[in-house]
């Protein structure tokens, strides 16, 4: 199967995006432990990610607060269990990891819920940034802590803007 990638310069850095060419199946990160790079053997097109592209803007600039695209990451059934749980995290709120394993009935997996949550391949679209720890803190983000810190900071404004009294 050929893996199709570019790469989309956004407010927080250059993602690579890569997918099949009907799902998207990967979105990296410039830097931090998720820093993702294409590989030789895929073929640069920018056809299929238009609507990603397009999305991603759209969330970037406050506009979008649910991605409607076709994606397909890839891990075990508990792995793909959590990350379509945390597309169930609503725009601009925060679960700890313990909620997130209570909410797909696994209590006392909030560990295991926690590495799954590290290696979701589709940040951001699947809004692995929403978790923090059961104290309140940020916790560890593929993309950098600061990226995280944006992404919360960026929702929250969204939900709720400065009033402009011009």
């Amino acid at each position: 199967m050929t893996t199709y990638y570019d790469y989309h310069n956004t407010v927080i850095g250059k993602l690579l995006v890569a997918g099949d060419g009907n799902y998207l199946s990967l979105l990296g990160f410039p830097q931090g432990k998720m820093l993702k790079r294409h590989e030789k053997q895929w073929l640069k097109d920018p056809a299929p990610f238009k609507e990603v592209k397009f999305q991603l803007d759209a969330y970037f600039a406050g506009e979008l607060q649910e991605f409607d695209l076709p994606l397909l990451p890839t891990g075990t059934r508990f792995q793909e269990r959590v990350w379509q749980a945390l597309t169930e995290i609503p725009y601009g709120e925060t679960w700890s990891y313990g909620q997130l394993a209570r909410h797909i009935g696994k209590p006392k997996a909030s560990r295991a819920v926690g590495a799954a949550n590290g290696i979701n391949p589709i940040p951001v679209i699947i809004p692995c940034h929403r978790v923090i720890g059961s104290s309140g803190k940020l916790t560890g983000f593929g993309g950098g802590l600061e990226t995280k810190q944006y992404l919360l900071k960026l929702e929250s404004e969204a939900l709720a803007p400065e009033f402009n009294f011009a």
